[in-house]
C-alpha cells in the first residue's frame, strides 16, 4: 500500500514531537500539571474557535443541514467520556505524580511503552487484526524509540516508573476508546477532549496552590497546545479512522524522533550515541506498515453511520435529501451486506473478524 493513509498520523506525531521541547523550554518554573492543562486547553479553545468558524462560514453558505450539524450519537458518549477520563485526566495526572519520582532519563524510556500497549490492546480486546510484518514494524518503531531515549542506569523498577507505566496504559486506553468515536467529526473530538480534560487539569493544579505564570507564557502554552495537541490530536482521530488502532499508534510512535530533531535544530549539539541505529529502526518499522498488504475476501455486514465520504465501492447508495455532488459529503447513511476482495486496513468499514477464514497476505 502507499505512504498516503499513513501520512494524518506521521504528521500527528510530527506535531506532538515537536510539542516536546517547545513545552520544555516553556515550562521553566510551572507547575507540570498547569502546563499539561493549559497545553490541553489550548487544543480546546483553538479547536473550538476553528470549529465555530467553520460552522459559520458554512451557514454563510447556505451548507445543507446535515453537512453543517455538529454532534456525537448518543450511544458513542460512553466511548469519549471513557477517553477523556483516561487519556486527558488520569494519563497525565499519573504522569506527573511519576516525574516526581523518577529521572526525566527513565520517564522518556518508559513512555516507549504506551505503543506497546496501545497495540496489545487493540490486539487483544478489541481484536483488530494484525500479521506478521506489522508486529515486526511496532517492533522496530519500539526498539528505536528505546535506543533513542536510552541512558546507562536510566531504567528502573520504582514508584514512580510503576505510575510511569500506568499513564501509559491509560493512553492505551484511550487510544482505543477513541477509535470507537473516530467517524465522528474528528476536530469535535479532539476539540471537546481538549476542552474537558485541559479545564479539569488546569482546575486541579490551580486548586492545588500552582501560581499562574505570566500571561506571555500562558499565550504561549495555549499556542503551543493548539499545534501539538489540538491539530496533533485531530489528525490522529483521522488516522485512527482509516488505519486502525495498532498502525496508527505504531506511526505517532516516532514522534520522539521529531521531538529529537527539533531539539538539535534548536540548541544545536551532538547527536545521541544511539541516534543513527533509532531512526533507521524506527524508518524501518515505518517502511514495513507502509509496504503491507492485506488482501482477503470479506464480508460488510448491514451498517448505518455518518462519516465524511465519498461514493466508493463501499458507499452505493441514495440520498433521501437534494444532494449537488460535492464530495466529500457528510451524513447519516446505510451500507447494504456486500462481499468483496481489495486491499484494506482495519478501518471504519473493515473491522470484521479473521476468525472464521484466515486471510490471505499478500507483498
Amino acid at each position: 500500500m502507499s505512504l498516503r493513509p499513513a501520512l494524518p498520523a506521521l504528521t500527528a506525531a510530527l506535531l506532538f514531537g515537536a510539542s516536546t521541547p517547545l513545552a520544555k523550554w516553556l515550562g521553566g518554573d510551572m507547575s507540570p500539571l498547569l502546563l499539561a492543562g493549559l497545553l490541553y486547553l489550548g487544543s480546546g479553545i483553538g479547536l473550538a474557535a476553528w470549529l465555530l468558524l467553520r460552522q459559520w462560514r458554512a451557514g454563510a453558505g447556505g451548507a445543507p443541514a446535515h453537512q453543517a450539524s455538529l454532534r456525537i450519537p448518543r450511544n458513542e458518549l460512553s466511548w469519549l467520556l471513557g477517553a477523556i477520563a483516561f487519556g486527558g485526566m488520569l494519563g497525565p495526572a499519573l504522569l506527573m505524580t511519576g516525574l516526581a519520582q523518577a529521572s526525566a532519563a527513565s520517564a522518556s524510556l518508559l513512555l516507549n511503552v504506551e505503543g506497546v500497549l496501545t497495540a496489545v490492546v487493540a490486539w487483544l480486546v478489541f481484536k483488530e487484526n494484525a500479521d506478521r510484518q506489522i508486529v515486526l514494524g511496532m517492533v522496530a518503531i519500539v526498539i528505536g524509540g528505546l535506543l533513542l531515549s536510552w541512558e546507562p542506569g536510566a531504567a528502573s523498577v520504582s514508584t514512580g516508573a510503576l505510575f510511569i507505566l500506568g499513564a501509559c496504559l491509560c493512553w492505551a486506553i484511550d487510544n482505543n476508546l477513541t477509535r470507537k468515536v473516530s467517524n465522528n467529526d474528528a476536530m469535535l473530538v479532539a476539540g471537546l477532549k481538549g476542552l474537558l480534560a485541559g479545564g479539569c487539569n488546569t482546575a486541579l493544579a490551580l486548586a492545588s496552590g500552582a501560581a499562574l505564570p505570566p500571561w506571555t507564557s500562558v499565550g504561549l502554552s495555549l499556542l503551543i497546545g493548539f499545534f501539538g495537541y489540538g491539530l496533533s490530536l485531530t489528525l490522529f482521530v483521522v488516522a485512527l479512522r482509516t488505519l486502525g488502532t495498532a498502525r496508527t499508534g505504531a506511526y505517532f510512535s516516532v514522534a520522539p524522533l521529531f521531538g529529537v530533531l527539533l531539539s538539535l535544530a534548536i540548541w544545536p549539539a551532538i547527536p545521541p550515541p544511539l541516534f543513527g541505529l533509532a531512526a533507521g529502526l524506527m524508518a524501518l518499522g515505518v517502511w514495513l506498515h507502509v509496504r503491507e498488504r492485506h488482501e482477503h475476501p470479506h464480508t460488510h455486514e448491514p451498517l448505518v453511520h455518518a462519516h465524511a465520504h465519498a461514493h466508493d465501492a463501499h458507499h452505493q447508495h441514495a440520498h433521501d435529501f437534494a444532494w449537488d455532488g460535492t464530495e466529500p459529503h457528510r451524513h447519516l447513511h446505510r451500507h447494504e451486506p456486500l462481499t468483496h476482495k481489495h486491499p484494506h486496513h482495519p478501518d471504519i468499514h473493515h473491522r470484521h473478524s479473521h476468525a472464521a477464514t484466515p486471510p490471505a497476505h499478500e507483498d
